[in-house]
């Protein structure tokens, strides 16, 4: 990026050498007529990924926030103006015409899943996006396994990124309980730091309080067995289907 930035290049998108071969790479394929599910499925078994990968639709989905200087991109208000302007909003330009990835719903269905979790991500950013494209949040809430998200609020701050300064933009109260209203009628509980213990009562769902800053790889995988373990207490409760139907009500 340095030498397109002395050609006189656009520069601002400062990426890595594996991140920018990955964009360079994806985008080549997608021109060329293969699907984001086959491009993705390729490279994880290139970087040796086990997990599988499975992207929200093969549809082009592209989000982007309102500010109080007008829309940007994502990537322009993320990289270019490293999250400074004030949001007001957020949209998904062509959610609503997106197809959900068959794979990616197949999962959902299939009858070896044990929980759905929502990763501590940011809510507005990286998990609505998903939920935009129709027929998931559905498929999410008919799976018949525990949906549990983590929070990503500790002591009313992010971890890592914007999350809690767009919460105070929008006029949302930074802490658990928020974020538990946004996903309401998605999620049956979440788990919360332990420092927000006292929040547990607030949130109107099941709660399980742990340590939920991952520092390290014991971290993850603590945290990992930490709700799992949460979510297998879920399972086979009628209290599941209860509070599903009350939320939709």
């Amino acid at each position: 990026m340095s030498a397109l930035g002395e050609l006189g290049g656009d520069a601002w998108f400062a990426l890595g050498d594996r991140d920018l071969a990955v964009h360079v790479e994806r985008t080549r394929r997608l021109r060329a007529g293969e699907t984001l599910t086959a491009i993705m499925a390729d490279m994880a078994r290139k970087l040796k990924v086990a997990a599988a990968i499975l992207p929200m639709t093969d549809d082009p989905v592209r989000t982007v926030v309102h500010t109080r200087d007008g829309p940007l991109p994502f990537q322009e208000y993320f990289v270019r103006h490293r999250c400074q302007p004030v949001t007001t909003g957020v949209s998904f330009t062509g959610a609503a015409e997106a197809r959900p990835n068959p794979a990616l719903l197949d999962a959902l269905a299939g009858p070896g899943l044990a929980a759905i979790v929502i990763c501590p991500s940011n809510p507005y950013l990286s998990v609505d996006p998903i939920l935009a494209v129709p027929g998931i949040r559905p498929a999410l809430r008919s799976a018949g396994v525990p949906v549990i998200a983590v929070s990503p609020i500790i002591g009313a701050q992010a971890v890592k990124g914007p999350t809690a300064k767009i919460m105070a933009e929008l006029g949302v109260e930074r802490n658990s309980a928020a974020i538990a209203a946004h996903y309401h009628g998605l999620i049956d509980g979440m788990v919360i730091d332990s420092a927000d213990a006292a929040d547990a009562g607030n949130i109107g769902l099941a709660v399980e309080v742990s340590q939920t800053l991952m520092k390290s790889m014991d971290d993850r995988r603590r945290l990992a067995q930490t709700v799992l373990a949460f979510a297998k207490r879920f399972a086979g409760d009628a209290r599941l289907a209860r509070t599903r139907e009350a939320c939709s009500a």
